[in-house]
């Protein structure tokens, strides 16, 4: 029985209801569907009459059953009570889904038009296979032999916060590799590493601007920021309007990408002072050029903390 268990008497309740309010505006009927165009001429084929939603009316290729000919409901059935209680007290809706499902967009969408009567936006973001690696190697999984990783193993070894930033390095629709060698390296070529350890950079000057400079001033005079300062000024300056971008296309890569570039353009200032005592963000001899240089520093380590918390990740104080 599809709706044995307690959750699913409820999803029939919702499904009942969803069909209903469908009906009243005349997009539920009994109807015969056309004969599948994919069987062969030769092969036989009864006409069966269903329960019916009106799906063409709303961009789909053909009009799709809620019900079986048993009585029982059709997935789509189940779907279509699942977005009848999600729209109910909702803004916006977001499904997420694996890329094998592409084929039922259509009708989803159209679904939730009919259910929202076209006042709910809905999007359906369609996310590729992560493959595992070691060291560039492929974890050979198994479902047969019961030999596979789950998500919970990979956060256990890696962490929460390095899997969720390593999967929004990438754009839903594209495939990942996930190296667990590659993601836990201290180097440039790691992303989570690379915005991590600017924080904790940054995070460093304010534990040793007091000790290494006396006599800071209480207010910083940014005119005194050379051209390559006022440039990460700049590039910090775009951060609302990335986050307007990543939530308005439902792209949080976006972020990820941002706070990539701007954790470059940090260490790249930083790297200026091996070369130039000058370049240093901490001159004991220039309270008035630290405090400046402070200033952008704890700016940058803000836009760095508040980008990681959209992202679900927590910022280091510290590299171990």
């Amino acid at each position: 029985d599809l709706f044995s268990s307690e959750a699913e008497v409820h999803e029939q309740g919702l499904a009942d209801r969803a069909v209903e309010a469908l009906r009243a505006r005349g997009l539920i009927y009994e109807g015969v569907l056309e004969r599948p165009k994919s069987l062969d001429p030769h092969d036989e084929w009864e006409p069966v009459e269903l329960t019916l939603f009106k799906a063409t009316e709303y961009g789909d290729d053909q009009d799709r059953p809620v019900k079986k000919s048993d009585g029982s409901w059709t997935y789509f059935g189940g779907d279509l009570a699942y977005h009848f209680q999600k729209a109910r007290d909702a803004d916006q809706l977001i499904d997420i889904w694996g890329a094998d499902h592409a084929g039922t967009v259509k009708r989803i969408k159209a679904a939730v038009a009919a259910l929202t009567e076209g006042k709910v936006p809905f999007d359906v973001k369609l996310v590729q296979m992560v493959r595992l690696l070691r060291a560039g190697e492929p974890v050979k999984m198994s479902k047969r032999s019961g030999n596979f990783v789950t998500l919970a193993d990979v956060v256990n070894e890696v962490g929460k916060d390095v899997v969720r930033f390593t999967m929004l390095t990438r754009k839903a629709d594209a495939q990942i590799d996930f190296d667990f060698a590659k993601v836990v390296e201290a180097s440039k070529d790691n992303p989570v590493f690379y915005v991590q350890y600017a924080h904790a950079r940054i995070s460093s000057l304010g534990r040793k601007a007091p000790e290494t400079v006396a006599n800071l001033p209480a207010e910083a005079d940014l005119s005194l920021l050379d051209e390559d300062e006022l440039g990460l000024v700049k590039l910090a300056a775009q951060f609302p309007r990335v986050i307007e971008q990543a939530a308005s296309s439902h792209e949080p890569h976006r972020i990820a990408f941002y706070l990539g570039d701007l954790a470059a353009a940090f260490h790249a200032l930083w790297n200026k002072g091996n070369d130039d005592p000058e370049k240093r963000f901490l001159l004991a001899q220039n309270p008035e050029m630290t405090r400046a240089r402070l200033e952008l520093a704890n700016g940058i380590g803000q836009i760095v903390r508040n980008g990681l918390a959209l992202m679900g990740v927590k910022a280091v104080e510290e590299m171990h």
